[in-house]
């Protein structure tokens, strides 16, 4: 009977667990987060300074190797969600959100290239973004939170607006065409979306064992906002 319980408390959402223990789970989560954030900006910082590292991923931008480049993308974090949520062990957890943080490095290595060399090498555009990025992240954050909201709605909004932005990504590739300032400010409203969702899913679905879980979610949603916001400022440097 005690091993049933301590599976049944095991599997128990957080919502159901005290004061105490939410709060902690949070905190733990955030914190992560923060891990993530830090762990990514020393990995894009290496990758950036690695000539062999940076050379392949600009020119994994041209043509027909960008599709590939999203595919591995979406396998590495199809990978590692997996294992973040369904192992018990913690080494596997952090195994699964380094090997993720490391997938959003490289991916981002053309988009911050270009984002340094559009303002004479220095940082001010993709400092901007951050800023915007974190401001609206903390707000929406709070909001999941401090309303207690359960946002599970959205999950099939943000799937259905998912495999259609992929679907006009792979066209643009395609068949030759820019996606233009209005998709990359659609995307940014379905980031923030994800956020509302993934921040009401720490209280209301994980676990109190499964903050390596959450913190990969949260993360995974503020990189994609960080992406379409650092995308429109670079257009607007672009356009000047």
């Amino acid at each position: 009977m005690g091993n049933q319980e301590r599976v049944l408390d095991y599997f128990l959402p957080v919502s159901r667990e005290n004061e105490i223990e939410r709060a902690d789970f949070i905190r733990k989560t955030y914190w992560h987060v923060a891990l993530a954030v830090l762990g990514f900006i020393f990995v894009e910082a290496l990758f950036l300074n690695t000539p062999f590292i940076l050379n392949i991923a600009l020119k994994m931008t041209r043509g027909w190797t960008w599709l590939l480049v999203l595919g591995g993308f979406m396998f590495v974090t199809s990978m590692a969600t997996k294992w973040a949520h369904t192992s018990t062990d913690r080494t596997t957890q952090y195994l699964a959100l380094a090997l993720y943080v490391a997938a959003e490095a490289f991916i981002f290595v053309p988009l911050i290239y270009l984002a340094i060399y559009a303002t004479g090498g220095n940082f001010s555009l993709i400092n901007q973004a951050a800023l915007m990025t974190l401001t609206l992240f903390t707000g929406l954050s709070a909001v999941a939170l401090l309303t207690k909201k359960d946002f599970s709605f959205l999950r099939s909004i943000i799937t259905v607006g998912s495999f259609i932005a992929i679907g006009l990504v792979v066209a643009g590739m395609l068949f030759g065409f820019t996606l233009g300032l209005w998709f990359s400010v659609a995307m940014v409203a379905l980031a923030a979306g994800s956020i509302l969702y993934q921040t009401s899913n720490i209280v209301h679905e994980y676990n109190k064992e499964q903050y390596v879980a959450a913190s990969m979610g949260l993360f995974a949603s503020l990189m994609l906002l960080f992406w379409y916001i650092l995308s429109i400022l670079l257009r607007f440097t672009s356009n000047d």
